[in-house]
């Protein structure tokens, strides 16, 4: 397999001080994959005219670990087509040359976190090709499963006293921010707590989260914010690993907002590295958008803002993410007991143990995720509620879990149905291919769905049924459509 790695993952990776370690984990990957790792001539170019004499003699000396691409494919017309549409400066028109590159097949995969290159990709057909570090990851995790040996523990929140700020961890924080030791160590003396989620005994993932009043001075910010209640993301960094942790946090960032009862959520980020470009994608992908900026003298960060007023939106459920549309369809969905609380590890029954679910799963992490289906019910749509069912029978079966959809896929064969599930379903492809061939006639279908609220109180089947909340026991034997009266009397009682 041959990579092409866009120049500013080349610049990070090759940098005197490495202080990306998304960086590290893709490239380690590229190397026990035996990956050929390729740049373009234009990269090539490009580093040859930095401005430093030593750092050009350096950067030619490590493009020597490199396979430069000796020819350059033609440019193909449905590439210029869309650079047409798309480029607008000389940057974007030399991307444009190394997707050309994956157009023409000439390379497997291009990496890069460049956003446009990504819009290109998806209008030309390559989103299975172009990849960011933390979608390549855990497309090869997934694949090659004998590799992958992670021992992480689950997110947990701890003193800051108790975490190593000497960690290399904390180094992009010190390069980035002016005095980022001595604020830490007063946040340490003040006892406060972050999450962290660890690899063994190595860091990966770390949140702090404030909560500020109307009062809070925003003198900094330009322009200026009005009177607000609000979540501040004051620190957070996560190292690509494709399990998901980014997704994991994002959830924390979200409960953490409706316990508060916040109007909205802010982060300032540095945009300076291919590390914080995932994060701020991951962030817009959740309803974050730009508001401006904020000067210190580390420099000029962006401000991104999320809105967390109580609002819907029917085209798009991510950017509302938690919130439940008051007019969608409400469906109650069953799920076995073994793949129940692998999905939904939040929903865990005071019956089982807790040690169970200890290591990290993406499928465990991730906000979105998939539930596979032969039911005949098939016209749910985006927008609708889902109620999980863990089942069990009259006494122990119970509700437990609140999904949003984001979309239903009928996959056309296989191959499509691994791509869509890949790292988000608790079933393995041995359990998929099963379940694909078990009723010929009838293939599954895939539910991509908002893993939005666990409930307070579990409630079961005879309790629904006793309330009116279910006609019979058959309502649970598939999925099978709630009156908005009985999905309001079960959130209810469950404690939401």
């Amino acid at each position: 397999m041959r990579v092409l790695l866009d120049t500013n993952i080349i610049i990070h990776r090759e940098a005197s001080r490495v202080i990306n370690q998304d960086i590290g984990v893709l490239f380690n990957w590229l190397d026990k994959l035996h990956y050929t790792k390729c740049v373009h001539q234009l990269t090539a170019s490009e580093l040859n005219r930095h401005q430093d004499v030593n750092t050009v003699r350096t950067m030619q000396i490590k493009l020597t670990n490199y396979q430069v691409l000796q020819t350059i494919a033609p440019l193909h017309n449905k590439v210029q087509e869309v650079s047409l549409i798309i480029d607008t400066v000389p940057n974007d028109f030399n991307d444009t040359k190394l997707l050309n590159e994956v157009f023409c097949e000439r390379v497997d995969f291009l990496i890069s976190e460049d956003k446009k290159i990504h819009t290109k990709a998806a209008m030309l057909g390559l989103t299975d090709r172009v990849y960011r570090i933390d979608n390549f990851l855990e497309k090869v995790s997934s694949e090659n499963p004998d590799f992958v040996n992670y021992s992480i523990l689950a997110v947990k929140r701890d003193y800051l006293g108790h975490i190593n700020l000497g960690d290399e961890f904390f180094d992009s924080f010190r390069s980035d921010y002016v005095g980022f030791d001595k604020w830490y160590n007063g946040k340490s003396g003040n006892n406060d707590k972050a999450y962290v989620c660890y690899e063994g005994n190595t860091l990966k993932a770390f949140l702090f989260l404030k909560v500020e009043d109307e009062n809070e001075s925003y003198s900094d910010i330009t322009p200026i914010f009005s009177k607000k209640k609000r979540l501040k993301i004051g620190t957070f960094k996560v190292v690509s690993n494709g399990l998901r942790i980014g997704e994991r946090f994002l959830k924390i960032i979200f409960d953490n907002a409706r316990l508060y009862k916040v109007d909205e959520i802010y982060v300032t980020i540095f945009d300076n590295r291919p590390e914080l470009l995932n994060l701020i994608h991951l962030l817009e992908n959740f309803g974050f958008v730009y508001h401006g900026e904020k000067t210190s003298v580390s420099g000029v960060e962006k401000v991104l803002v999320r809105e967390f007023s109580k609002h819907f939106d029917e085209n798009n459920p991510k950017l509302t993410f938690p919130w439940l549309s008051k007019k969608s369809d409400v469906y109650i969905i069953p799920i076995r007991p073994e793949y129940h609380t692998e999905l939904f590890p939040d929903s865990i029954l005071r019956t089982e143990s807790a040690d169970d679910f200890i290591e990290n799963e993406p499928y465990r992490n991730a906000i979105s995720k998939i539930y596979v289906s032969h039911s005949y019910t098939r016209n749910l749509k985006v927008g609708d509620i889902i109620v999980f069912y863990r089942s069990g029978g009259i006494y122990k079966g119970v509700a437990t879990t609140i999904g949003i959809i984001e979309n239903v896929v009928n996959p056309r064969d296989f191959n499509e149905l691994i791509q869509v599930c890949r790292k988000r379903t608790v079933l393995s492809e041995k359990e998929l291919l099963e379940y694909w061939k078990r009723y010929p006639r009838n293939r599954p279908f895939v539910i991509n769905f908002l893993y939005a609220f666990s409930f307070l109180k579990r409630i079961n089947l005879k309790q629904m049924l006793d309330e009116g909340i279910l006609p019979d026991m058959d309502s649970v034997k598939t999925i099978t459509k709630l009156e908005r009266e009985s999905f309001v009397k079960l959130i209810n009682i469950s404690g939401i």
